[in-house]
């Protein structure tokens, strides 16, 4: 799963990107903030596909 697969993912449950600065897109919700890197086609490693899992609280795989 690459950085624009789970924005997409994400923005389906309610996030909105807040603003990107470089390959960092920030998306929010209910006054929280998670980083997503987006880095083209590159897939996200497992480590940190679980923790954004954990900081929004969406199933991303």
């Amino acid at each position: 799963m690459n950085g624009n697969e789970i924005i997409k993912r994400l923005k389906s449950e309610g996030w909105r990107v807040k603003r990107v600065r470089g390959s960092n897109h920030m998306m929010e919700r209910g006054g929280r903030v998670v980083p997503v890197p987006v880095h083209g086609s590159t897939e996200i490693g497992k480590s940190l596909l679980a923790a954004i899992e954990k900081q929004t609280g969406v199933k991303l795989k």
